[in-house]
């Protein structure tokens, strides 16, 4: 027998040969994808508007039924790609959301996912089906709870199923992990100055951050290098660009 290979029970190939799954009723299982990115106005997410039922003429968060063969984080991956033509961006699972009247056809358990993406990417990509509504929230710090978008009009679009409470969670985890991970450096240019970088914390957490002490704490965390040059074709004095290079550069 090969390396790796266990070997077959015949008693367990007689078991799954006559097993009927559909003896038991189970949930439909599907992905949703938090997709944010930053505008001068705040945090924005990419919405796409529903032409069928249910919810028909609502916002919903792009999402779709997982494959039979499909891992959770290809079909979270295949949605992404197919709804907002975006590849190689920061995507992580987020929560399972599976309330049993969250969908009216039937029960379905959504995984979520939240991305993390630069503006620049989406002018590249195909968005012209997408809405990226502006993000509202009413809670402070990590309390969380569902959220309202706002549309162009500066009114309140109407949310799909239970995804006001999705996007509000994916607020609560980008904002409870901006002190540990990159998640600030996910929305930036390759490139930035800590102005850039302070701008960014701020819109994450809605709330005004101290100039002096953002600087010193970034600048002594080892994970920003300079990269030796300044602004360009700015109206004020240049400020220094920086780049991120992780942890791993602590010394």
């Amino acid at each position: 027998m090969s390396a790796g290979r266990q070997k077959v029970d015949p008693s367990e190939q007689a078991f799954l040969a006559g097993y009927d799954a559909s003896e038991f009723p189970h949930p439909s299982l599907a992905v949703d994808v938090v997709l944010l990115t930053v505008s001068e106005d705040g945090l924005r997410v990419a919405l796409v508007r529903r032409d069928e039922h249910p919810c028909l003429g609502c916002w919903a968060l792009p999402g779709g039924f997982v494959g039979m063969k499909e891992s959770l984080d290809a079909a979270a991956a295949r949605v992404l790609a197919a709804k907002a033509r975006l590849k190689g961006v920061f995507l992580e699972q987020l929560y399972t959301f599976g309330a049993p009247a969250r969908d009216p056809r039937t029960r379905v358990v959504s995984v979520a996912y939240y991305a993390l993406v630069h503006p620049g990417r989406l002018t590249v990509a195909d968005v012209a089906e997408l809405q990226l509504g502006r993000v509202q929230v009413p809670w402070s710090g990590e309390t969380g709870g569902p959220v309202a978008v706002l549309g162009a009009d500066g009114e309140a679009l109407r949310l799909a199923f239970d995804h006001a409470e999705v996007i509000g969670m994916a607020i609560k985890r980008i904002r409870g992990k901006l002190d540990y991970a990159p998640i600030g450096f996910q929305l930036l240019p390759p490139t930035f100055t800590l102005r850039d970088l302070q701008a960014i914390h701020e819109v994450i957490l809605g709330r005004p951050l101290n100039k002096d002490s953002f600087r010193r704490r970034m600048l002594a965390s080892g994970e920003l290098q300079p990269t030796g040059e300044r602004e360009q074709t700015v109206g004020h004095r240049p400020a220094e660009l920086y780049h991120y290079v992780g942890r791993s550069a602590r010394r």
